[in-house]
């Protein structure tokens, strides 16, 4: 066998100088990530396909109150990533998150949620895989959906498993394309808002269109709640670049610059273009739901074939989400592997630094999902979808807990390393905590919301069990060997 492999050292990454100037990670992994990969990932890691398809049946559901559906869902992933970013920027790791789980909490937190997140991203390998299939076969109706599913799959393997450089290539096109589209339909919509745009047959509502039908809270101030379980899902993936980090050539300033610039991300793709179709059309208008919110919206503006512009957009945004999907399944079984909690095969990396094994693994478990999704769409994939749809609910509150602890450890290790600080600690982490919690019980008094919070906290307990009797196997191998040496 000619390529090398690199086993991942267990445990944190040990704290040592600053490798800006490294072409390996300490991981084994290679740093083969550039800045330019790194600042559009992490402006592409807000934006998922949800934002493009599932944004109408919240426009729906809650009016134009629905801006502070996603105000407040902002607010709270502003808070979890500041937080995420204190760790980072002080100690990059592969495992992100579940590593300081591990070092904080313990062993069985890393353990769990690191299991929950790497099954929650293999499921949604499947859902995209569908969702670019479908617009796939509308252009080519030749090629079946199962086949263009397959297809999609296999190239973004194949780039997976080249380099970790061509997966931020990738990934850098991909998340620009949305960037620019999402930015040119807010600066279009807003000068079609005020009737200055040329050749538009827009009259320019202005305003009005926020209040004129049935007023700002047209299905009362509870809506706001119902829209926050609607939309609290399309932000999952604002993480991905704390993981991604570790294979920069500076994971210190990536993170830092990736903290202080989610705000205004947030900001503008999801509160700035929702605010532009609230203002295009009245919230009720049937071709919100119809066609999409953003369809609708570029038909009321008079852009031509806006169906078919939006489904490359579309494509584009389902396409990076599995890119940045298959690459972070990857990196947290790598990390799992690592730290002896998957088996080891998936802590070697071969000559290119990257991790094949775990590569492999996600993405056979992404097909036999993809399979699940054409067999029994209604049995076996809605259980899978179901059971993973609150886990990013629990990463964020894991989070807030693990740096809950985090800090006390870095100040006393390396508090030279603490660069990125969470704003009036404890109480904001504290306050966040209410709100995932909150968010968690209120979701309980919903019909879909229940189901996946139970099944979600089910698969959670069983992974959580798992863990637990795995340590204590280990202590009770452990104990003899202890006795008879003293």
């Amino acid at each position: 066998m000619t390529s090398q492999t690199t086993l991942a050292e267990p445990g944190h990454q040990p704290d040592g100088p600053d490798r800006s100037d490294r072409t390996e990670s300490q991981d084994g992994l290679q740093a083969g990530l550039k800045n330019r990969h790194l600042s559009m990932i992490a402006i592409g890691g807000v934006i998922g396909a949800g934002l493009f398809v599932g944004s109408g049946a919240g426009i729906a559901a809650a009016g134009p109150a629905i801006l502070l559906s996603y105000a407040l869902v902002g607010l709270m992933v502003v808070f979890v990533m500041r937080m995420l970013g204190e760790m980072a920027a002080a100690r990059p790791a592969s495992g992100s998150f579940s590593t300081y789980a591990d070092q904080a909490l313990g062993r069985w937190a890393g353990f769990s949620i690191g299991w929950l997140y790497w099954f929650f991203w293999v499921v949604v390998l499947a859902v995209e895989a569908t969702a670019g299939a479908k617009i796939l076969e509308g252009w080519v109706p030749g090629v079946p959906q199962w086949g263009w599913a397959l297809i999609v799959m296999l190239v973004l393997t194949a780039t997976n498993l080249v380099s970790v450089g061509s997966y931020g290539e990738f990934e850098f096109w991909f998340a620009g394309i949305k960037v620019v589209a999402i930015g040119a339909f807010v600066i279009v919509g807003l000068l079609a808002v005020f009737g200055v745009l040329p050749g538009s047959d827009h009259a320019g509502s202005g305003l009005a269109h926020l209040t004129d039908t049935g007023g700002f809270f047209p299905e009362g101030p509870g809506a706001i709640l119902t829209g926050v379980l609607m939309v609290v899902f399309s932000f999952m993936g604002s993480e991905i670049v704390t993981l991604a980090a570790g294979e920069s050539q500076n994971p210190q300033r990536a993170v830092q610059k990736a903290t202080n610039s989610v705000i205004w991300r947030i900001a503008v793709f999801y509160l700035g273009s929702i605010f532009v179709v609230l203002t295009l059309l009245p919230w009720n208008d049937p071709s919100i739901v119809e066609k999409g919110s953003y369809v609708a919206a570029l038909d009321v503006i008079g852009i031509p074939h806006a169906g078919q512009v939006m489904d490359v957009i579309v494509l584009t945004a389902v396409l990076s989400c599995l890119n940045s999907g298959l690459y972070t399944a990857s990196r947290m079984a790598f990390s799992l592997g690592g730290r002896g909690d998957a088996p080891k095969a998936f802590a070697r990396t071969n000559k290119r630094g990257v991790p094949q094994a775990a590569i492999l693994s996600s993405v056979v478990f992404g097909f036999v999902a993809v399979f699940f999704n054409y067999q029994w769409p209604d049995t076996v994939f809605a259980f899978l979808l179901n059971s993973s749809g609150a886990v990013a609910l629990f990463v964020w509150l894991v989070i807030c807990f693990t740096q809950l602890r985090m800090r006390g450890i870095i100040l006393r290790e390396s508090p030279e390393k603490l660069v990125v600080r969470m704003w009036l600690f404890p109480y904001l982490t504290w306050a966040t905590i209410a709100m995932i919690s909150f968010v968690l019980v209120y979701m309980l008094t919903d019909d879909a919301g229940r189901e996946q919070v139970l099944l979600s906290l089910l698969v959670a307990v069983l992974v959580v069990a798992v863990s637990l009797v795995r340590e204590a196997r280990k202590r009770r191998s452990a104990t003899p060997a202890g006795t008879a040496g003293s």
